[in-house]
């Protein structure tokens, strides 16, 4: 879905060229905007909170994981230290509170760290809002400035939808199948 969408965004940035360098379009005279993501992570006091917040719940998250890797560390270097005089059941119950230890390490790392965990969540949680606002900042500018289009880094942040051609893409993909 991912490389999808950067696709689509790519051939929208090559028409959008293709429609600028076009004579007749040029003419009439588009114009053009660019915003700075960068910039706008930096000074933009809603993106600086959530990044505050941010920080402060994945360092809480980093150090349970600490916490718990070192408390794995710890029952292990101690059973290394006592595994010769131990009995067998005294091993057997040993190494088995070690992996123990290492498979709730292994379940927390996962479930705050891995794919759709915790982290992922909060971070779409918390980027979620900030990035509808800068959309709609961005699109309130363009329409205010009679923009045509607006690019970012990433590709295109607004684009008057008069230039918008999927209707006859999506058509012309009907005659092609």
């Amino acid at each position: 879905m991912f490389r999808f969408t950067r696709l689509l965004t790519a051939l929208v940035a090559l028409f959008v060229v293709a429609v600028v360098l076009t004579p007749a379009v040029s003419a009439q005279g588009v114009k053009m905007g660019f915003v700075k993501e960068d910039r706008i992570q930096q000074e933009y006091k809603g993106w600086q909170r959530a990044q505050e917040q941010w920080n402060t719940e994945s360092k809480a998250w980093e150090d349970e994981a600490v916490s718990k890797q070192q408390e794995l560390q710890d029952l292990a270097d101690e059973y290394e230290k006592q595994k010769l005089i131990l009995s067998d059941e005294k091993k057997r119950e040993r190494e088995a509170a070690i992996n123990a230890k290492k498979e709730a390490l292994d379940a927390y790392t996962r479930q705050v760290f891995g794919p759709a965990g915790t982290a992922e969540s909060k971070q779409a949680q918390l980027l979620q809002p900030i990035l509808e606002n800068i959309q709609r900042a961005i699109e309130e500018v363009a329409v205010e400035g009679n923009y045509d289009v607006i690019f970012t880094l990433q590709g295109i942040a607004y684009i008057k939808d008069a230039y918008d051609v999927t209707d006859e893409v999506l058509a012309r993909l009907e005659e092609i199948e």
